[in-house]
């Protein structure tokens, strides 16, 4: 069974966003990013208390170093540039995942003292139209070049799952199969198979 990290999107939510959230929770999945990049830090905040309530130890914060401090949360994702720029003992944190575009990205991100990275993006999506997406060679790559896990992000499907598994992912990550399904709990179980 493979890992699977849920990204969250308020825009991609049809229905009530932490009823969402809650319901992710509840499944298979390792964890929940919140990546609202649209927000100032202060809604962010605001945001990651009610998410925190909704999802527990599962959240994961993304790039707000402050607000993981200011609630207690252990869990963080960061752009790699932001991760370079970090003033805050990484020791605090008992998660640290950063995105990774390149090997030497990859590389980097585990000498910072990363637990995990995600690499992508690994197939064609919405989210990064017109980019042509790195394939699952590029994944192979970063997955043989590290020894932290790995998550493919980007496009993964049901469908292609198969894919990231055998270029050596540990796991993926998902957005809008996540916001969008009727059943997230149904949706990422049979992802993870």
């Amino acid at each position: 069974m493979s890992e699977i990290i849920c990204v969250t999107n308020r825009a991609l939510c049809r229905d009530d966003f932490f009823r969402r959230v809650e319901e992710i929770a509840q499944s298979c999945v390792k964890g929940v990013i919140l990546r609202e990049k649209d927000l100032t830090e202060e809604e962010y905040t605001a945001l990651a208390k009610e998410a925190q309530k909704a999802c527990g130890d599962k959240l994961i914060i993304h790039t707000h170093i402050n607000t993981a401090i200011k609630l207690g949360i252990k869990k963080i994702h960061m752009p790699i540039t932001a991760l370079e720029n970090m003033h805050i003992d990484r020791a605090y944190f008992d998660e640290i995942g950063a995105s990774c575009h390149s090997v030497k990205e990859a590389e980097k991100a585990q000498r910072m003292g990363c637990t995990y990275i995600t690499a992508g993006h690994i197939f064609a999506t919405d989210c990064k139209r017109g980019l042509p997406p790195r394939g699952t060679g590029f994944l192979k790559e970063v997955c043989g070049a590290v020894s932290i896990p790995v998550y493919a992000i980007g496009g993964i499907s049901i469908e292609n799952m198969q894919l990231v598994k055998e270029a050596g992912a540990k796991g993926a990550c998902v957005m809008s199969g996540g916001m969008v399904c009727e059943n997230a709990i149904k949706y990422f179980e049979d992802l993870g198979r």
